[in-house]
């Protein structure tokens, strides 16, 4: 009983360290730019012992409302089966409006929304975090000025180019370093807290309050800033898969938080002392020895911050795939040991080329910050929406209190969001097109996915009547068995149709395979896969995935074998059908320019052999035209 304990508590305590790496970099390395941002001389209020005050008691109170309250309390209580993130809450929020479908189309867009912005968030953090985290080496010396863009960019290409090694190696350090860092930053805000101990007073919430209604329209801009100091909250949630709730909370409330507040709280002792210090407070915070050494490890604290939001971006591409969002794409897995460990080489360079983009385009962690913020925030505003459906139809919680609680949060959000819309012209946008068109691709998909199938099923047979005609007068049998991998599996695959026009023969054994995948991350091997015969040697398959399972077909035949049903793939054919998409003007369902968009996308997904790993030498595809 003492063992299992002991042995429940050392697993708790190597989860806590791996959430510190893997959830907490994104959040973790804010006080680089958030108090310099929030109290910048652009903003118009001046820098005196009041204001100061006001600015550091609205971060605080923002980071225990948005990010303990919020995300740590009531939001990770909302997980799919151990999984967050927003892909997550939607299929959750999309199980809990069942018997409310008028609400489905409508919570559907809002989450899709909610997760394109998220990719605006995962070009911008590697970007402003690598970037303010160089800007170190001007503190010490000017002459670095010119070379700060350069030594971002190389070390975000060394970045993006690691990424198809996976970070099974790299991830052992990723925790002690980010432990490391938050031990750092704490112990040099307590270094400036010590000189002004006064900054405490920041604790009282009146400050905040004061500071929020004594400056009008400045106030609300700097809302905008302030919300600096909590982006990566929704990483908390979208991460927590990886190691549970328990280990976030604990490194959370034991570690992060402490970290946080008193860096931040350092850094106003710092501006009470010297204003001028604004210009860079975080390492001007220091004293003159450790500035290179923080500077190295910052640089380290932002190469995590900036692996975890990738790893992230991936992570929501595989699942945006699995549920029928996105095409297939090229999916490596870098570990055999840790399923989530994936690499796409589509995305990753994408995101590369756009986040480079953005740091020679913006320049400075300043302009950067002013683009920074509109996704975060209106991603935060989805998961409050998402989850009101979920605490009021899920868990039945009464009407009033599911308002009152996610209303609450909703107007803080909507605050935060308002005030980030305001930096648009200084480069809100970015993110926000970024946004626009990763929604408009999903968007455009799925619903051509809708119409390409409404135009299959038109023209589908039948399957069970198709079979009774045939065996009426059946063709000549073949050795060996046909699987056909079809969408539908009531109706005839355009390929079985083909082959028996084209070949005149049909196999000894007929398999219809269905893949699907539910709106629920994991699906037990136990539950994977089930048999139904048809007669005359036809069976019909249906395997089913959770949206974080990675599709395996040759492993789904394996256990089929339990159920009676053996293969051997060297007798096994595979028939796939290809459909070639021809936009046609005055089609119904879309504009044309996006049914040309969604023929592009299909032409150029990824292989379905791969995706699904069938034997390349095993398949025989057949294509037909669709009209859309």
């Amino acid at each position: 009983m003492d063992r299992d304990r002991r042995h429940r508590k050392s697993s708790l305590a190597a989860l806590t360290l791996a959430a510190l790496g893997i959830v907490f970099g994104d959040i973790g390395t804010s006080p680089l730019y958030a108090v310099k941002e929030t109290f910048s001389p652009d903003h118009g209020i001046p820098l005196s012992h009041t204001n100061i005050l006001g600015g550091l008691s609205t971060i605080f109170w923002a980071l225990m409302v948005v990010v303990s309250l919020k995300y740590v309390v009531l939001i990770m209580r909302a997980d799919n089966r151990g999984e967050g993130g927003i892909m997550a809450l939607i299929a959750l929020a999309q199980k809990a409006i069942k018997s409310h479908q008028e609400w489905r189309i409508p919570l559907l867009l809002i989450g899709v929304f909610g997760a394109s912005l998220f990719y605006g968030d995962a070009v911008l953090t590697p970007a402003v975090t690598v970037l303010s985290a160089i800007e170190g080496l001007e503190v010490g010396t000017r002459a670095f000025r010119p070379y700060v863009v350069p030594i971002a960019v190389a070390v975000l290409l060394t970045l993006f180019a690691f990424q198809a090694r996976g970070t099974a190696a790299m991830g052992k350090l990723f925790g002690p370093v980010t432990m490391a860092w938050f031990i750092a930053i704490g112990a040099s805000g307590i270094y400036g807290i010590v000189q002004a101990p006064r900054v405490l007073a920041a604790l009282n919430p009146l400050h905040a309050i004061a500071f929020l209604s004594s400056h009008g329209a400045a106030s609300f801009v700097v809302l905008g800033s302030v919300v600096l100091a909590v982006t990566g909250a929704e990483a908390l949630y979208a991460d927590m898969g990886h190691v549970g709730k328990g280990a976030v909370r604990i490194a959370w409330f034991s570690l992060v938080a402490p970290a946080l507040v008193l860096n931040y709280f350092g850094q106003g002792a710092l501006l009470m002392l010297n204003p001028r210090a604004v210009e860079n407070p975080f390492y001007l915070l220091l004293p003159g020895w450790s500035l290179y050494p923080m500077v190295a490890l910052a640089t380290l604290a932002s190469i995590i911050a900036s692996q975890a939001v990738i790893s992230g971006a991936y992570s929501l591409t595989k699942q945006a795939v699995q549920l029928g969002f996105l095409p297939r794409m090229t999916i490596v897995h870098t570990s055999a040991k840790e399923a989530g460990q994936i690499y796409i080489p589509s995305i990753n360079w994408l995101l590369c080329a756009v986040v480079i983009a953005a740091v020679i385009g913006f320049g400075s962690s300043s302009r950067l910050a002013g683009a920074y913020g509109v996704a975060v925030t209106a991603t935060m505003l989805v998961d409050t929406l998402l989850t009101f459906f979920v605490i009021r139809y899920m868990w039945n919680y009464p009407l009033a209190l599911c308002i009152l609680a996610t209303g609450f949060f909703a107007i803080i959000d909507l605050s935060f969001f308002g005030a980030t819309l305001l930096k648009i012209a200084d480069g809100g946008w970015f993110p926000l097109a970024i946004g626009a068109c990763v929604f408009l691709t999903m968007t455009t998909w799925r619903r051509g996915r809708e119409i390409l199938f409404r135009r299959l099923e038109e023209g589908a047979v039948p399957l069970k009547g198709f079979l009774e005609a045939l065996f009426k007068d059946a063709p000549h049998r073949v050795p060996g068995t046909a699987i056909f991998l079809t969408a539908t599996p009531d109706a005839v695959p355009h390929a079985l149709l083909h082959n028996l026009n084209h070949n005149k023969v049909l196999h000894e054994r007929v398999v219809f395979l269905t893949v699907e995948v539910r709106d629920v991350p994991w699906i037990s091997f136990a539950d994977r896969v089930t048999c139904e015969s048809l007669g005359h040697g036809c069976w019909r398959i249906r395997v089913r995935y959770g949206f974080m399972n990675r599709p395996d077909v040759t492993r789904a035949l394996e256990l089929c074998g339990a159920l009676g049903l053996e293969f051997d793939l060297m007798e096994t054919s595979f028939f796939l059908s290809r459909q070639k998409i021809v936009p046609v003007h005055g089609g119904v369902g879309m504009a044309f320019w996006r049914d040309r968009i969604f023929a592009a996308m299909a032409r150029n997904a990824g292989n379905v052999t791969d995706y699904f790993n069938i034997p390349t030498n095993r398949v025989i595809e057949l294509g037909s035209r669709v009209q859309i």
